[in-house]
């Protein structure tokens, strides 16, 4: 209890002497810098809030404005045509005849100062209004490429000027638009469009006529509230997305909603366990110190100036999914000074700062591998306890209230929760490695995304795992953001290596001698308080799951670009291609589009499947000529990629319907249309995982630094899930997921079938080779 007894600042003893008083100078200090700290923190965000509050102007502006408005007066001309003889016969001030010439050469002063204020947030205000007008305008991504229109000619420049300024991460968050709400006419013509390769003419006809019966009669009036809530809210989507699609889900987060991050495919910068865990966390800390002070810079638009909206940052660490009976809620503290971390059934708590110092990176291993070395066993019901937060969310509630609300439970409970990120240090071995590499692979992303179902705390924003062989890895909570705004993250603690490591494989730095160790959570759990039923549903939902993750080396980008097609375009329909063969047949097929060109966006959906896609399979498959196939492929391309600019720029389907079905449940009236529309199955859900620092890896120096990307499991039990990350220009990964009990699917291809099953590595080839053969017959 060493590190106890200096956590006091003073002791003291009454004695019949009197009061005996001993103080902890080292504590004191130790006080005293904490404070510091705390204070740097605050007038940080007070002079953060003020740069982005007046941005796309300065601070130092305002003396601009005001020195020009006294020069103008010291020439005796009114500047302010009489405002400023208004705003001094309102001071109120008072004078004796004596002093009365100084006293009005004061006052005049003042007012001249005043109305130079209100001139420069006038300003300000304009400036803002101008941007936000600018970045309104999205019909630059329609326009194809070297044929920029004149309206676009105009507006690139103007762009430019107003956002020259160096911005802090939120600086353009009030200069964002909002999303708007598109007419309900387009919403349900664009969506009977995208079903009507999926059904058949019986079937389209009945879904045509609800459709046109909700439009004209219900339709109307549910709009009217959406347009009222737009008009009212920062973002008519978002704060309703959130709740209803995440927190108020009441099955498993594990596997149905949370997903995984992996790390560089061949290479290990360290294969000691601590070293890699003090450096990943050294790089979170210091990823989480840029996002405090605002020092990252606002993502944007790749190629462009045009910034995307940063609110999903905020809450990125100190934060943690808190179950409810009803719905969760999303908790966010402004500060933390330690981190969880999980070890062979034992909770710790490690410090990660001292006297308001960031401990070094081998100060961080050493505290790692204490806890390694730390051999005393696990409490009653400690070891399997994170089962709770991976089983159901109602159970957990419950549990929660009846032994964690008060107590050492509900102390080392808020520790976890308020904790910056969780730590897990797994004592498996993961990644692409052994006699059996492409198995391997597979059952490193089943370890990211369910582990053994307790030794996660799936409630955390998100949690990082380091494995025994060095290997780490990521599970991410969805509600609070999207993968994008994790990617982001990740990337950078990727390149955590650059910290260095010494010859031996440890991190660099010195260790002070006097830290105290990390401290052991406490449990007091009642054998009554049994967690066998979570774990028992998470581990049936584990072993469900089917994941299957390869890397695509034959070609990349490079190649699809050649033949003047999108590659997100090319992937697409290679994977409805893939279902196609494997299921004979078309689906609803989902991919993620962001929509943080506007204010608190977050995603919309593209519906891939297009008539046009369709038609192009249909050919490719009955044998068409070159010449039809490279038509219809062309075509197929440039809806995919309409449709996907359309989602981006707040004129998509699925969002629209969803408010439009929340807003019924409201008014307590049933829609059958929009009741069909939201059970629909999506049985290829697909998404692209961004890279979006692309200077951080020079992947043509340095071939082996190449991320593997992330997954998440299958949205419906009978589908795939699939994600895709397209690295530098040769090499696509893929992550495809299913279920076990799904007979019908299969994501890892059975060489024993007749038929590859879902084999996206066979299809995808043999899309571009069908592609590139005819663009060498120079028809396109």
């Amino acid at each position: 209890m060493a590190e106890a007894h200096q956590a006091v600042a003073f002791q003291f003893t009454i004695t019949p002497e009197g009061i005996d008083l001993q103080l902890s100078y080292q504590a004191l200090n130790q006080i005293y810098l904490s404070g510091v700290r705390s204070w740097k923190k605050r007038v940080s965000r007070v002079r953060n809030s003020l740069i982005k509050g007046v941005y796309p102007a300065s601070p130092s502006s305002w003396l601009f404005v005001a020195i020009g408005i006294l020069a103008t007066m010291y020439m005796q001309s009114d500047p302010s045509m009489g405002l400023i003889t208004k705003i001094q016969q309102h001071l109120p001030l008072r004078y004796t005849t004596a002093m009365s010439v100084a006293n009005a050469q004061g006052q005049t002063m003042v007012s001249a100062l005043v109305f130079s204020t209100l001139l420069w947030l006038s300003l300000i205000l304009a400036l803002r209004f101008c941007l936000k007008l600018l970045l309104s305008y999205h019909q630059w991504m329609f326009e194809k490429h070297g044929r920029m229109s004149n309206t676009t000619k105009v507006w690139v420049p103007l762009v430019r000027l107003l956002s020259s300024r160096k911005p802090l991460l939120y600086s353009y968050q009030s200069s964002l638009p909002h999303l708007p709400v598109p007419a309900i006419q387009d919403t349900v013509s664009r969506y009977l469009e995208s079903v009507r390769p999926l059904l058949t003419d019986p079937e389209f006809k009945r879904m045509s006529d609800l459709a046109n019966e909700f439009e004209s009669n219900l339709g109307n009036r549910l709009q009217r509230y959406l347009k009222l809530k737009a008009l009212w809210a920062t973002n008519y989507v978002s704060d309703w997305w959130e709740e209803y699609v995440y927190l108020r889900s009441r099955g498993p987060i594990m596997v149905n909603s949370n997903y995984y991050g992996m790390d560089f495919l061949y290479v290990t910068p360290t294969s000691v366990q601590a070293a890699r865990a003090g450096n990943t966390i050294t790089a979170l800390l210091l990823y989480r110190r840029k996002v405090n002070r605002e020092e990252l810079k606002p993502s944007r638009v790749p190629g462009t100036v045009i910034p995307l909206c940063a609110a999903q940052c905020e809450r990125m660490f100190n934060t943690t999914r808190t179950p409810g009976v009803e719905t969760d809620v999303l908790q966010h503290w402004l500060d933390s000074e330690f981190v969880a971390v999980y070890h062979r059934g034992r909770y710790f708590r490690l410090w990660v700062y001292r006297a308001g110092r960031l401990l070094s990176p081998r100060e961080i291993e050493d505290q790692i591998q204490r806890i390694l070395d730390d051999a005393s066993p696990p409490l009653p019901g400690e070891e399997k306890l994170g089962a709770l937060t991976a089983g159901d969310r109602i159970p957990w509630a419950q549990m929660r209230k009846q032994y964690f609300s008060s107590g050492v439970n509900k102390r080392s409970l808020d520790i976890i929760e308020r904790a910056a990120f969780f730590v897990t240090l797994d004592d498996e071995e993961q990644g692409m490695r052994g006699d059996d590499p492409e198995g391997n692979l597979d059952r490193y992303a089943k370890s990211l995304l369910h582990g053994k179902c307790y030794d996660r705390w799936f409630d955390k924003s998100f949690s990082v795992v380091i494995y025994k062989n060095g290997k780490s890895g990521l599970n991410a909570e969805h509600s609070w953001a999207d993968a994008p705004t994790v990617a982001h993250l990740w990337e950078v603690i990727l390149d955590a290596f650059q910290l260095g490591y010494t010859e031996d494989g440890h991190c660099k730095g010195d260790v002070e001698p006097s830290l105290p160790q990390p401290q052991r959570l406490v449990w007091n759990i009642p054998a009554e308080a049994q967690v066998s039923s979570s774990l028992a549903v998470a581990q049936a939902l584990a072993d469900d799951v089917d994941c299957h993750v390869f890397p695509f080396r034959e070609f990349g980008k490079g190649r699809i670009k050649k033949c003047r097609v999108s590659p997100d375009a090319f992937i697409q329909i290679s994977l409805q291609l893939a279902y196609y063969r494997d299921r004979g047949g078309f689906c609803l097929t989902y991919e993620a589009s962001m929509t943080r060109l506007f204010r608190e966006g977050r995603t919309e959906t593209v519906r891939s499947c297009s008539n046009e896609s369709c038609a192009f399979i249909t050919a490719l498959e009955s044998g068409e000529t070159e010449e039809e196939c490279r038509r219809l492929f062309q075509l197929a391309s440039e809806r995919h990629q309409n449709l996907y600019r359309m989602a981006m720029t707040g004129a998509g389907i699925d969002r629209h319907l969803f408010c439009l079905y929340v807003v019924s449940k409201y008014l307590g009236v049933e829609s059958p249309f929009l009741k069909e529309v939201l059970s629909e199955p999506w049985r290829l859900s697909t998404s692209q995982t961004p890279v979006q620092q692309m200077n951080l890896f020079d992947l043509k120096n340095h071939p082996d630094f190449i991320s593997l990307g992330g997954g998440f499991g299958p949205v419906a039990d009978d589908g795939y899930g699939v994600s895709y990350i397209i690295v530098g220009e040769d090499m696509v990964n893929f992550h495809v997921s299913s279920k076990y009990s799904c007979s019908q699917t299969s994501a890892v291809p059975n060489l024993f079938c007749t038929t590859d099953r879902f084999n996206v590595r066979q299809y995808f080839h043999g899309l571009a080779f069908k592609v590139s053969q005819i663009q060498q017959n120079k028809i396109i």
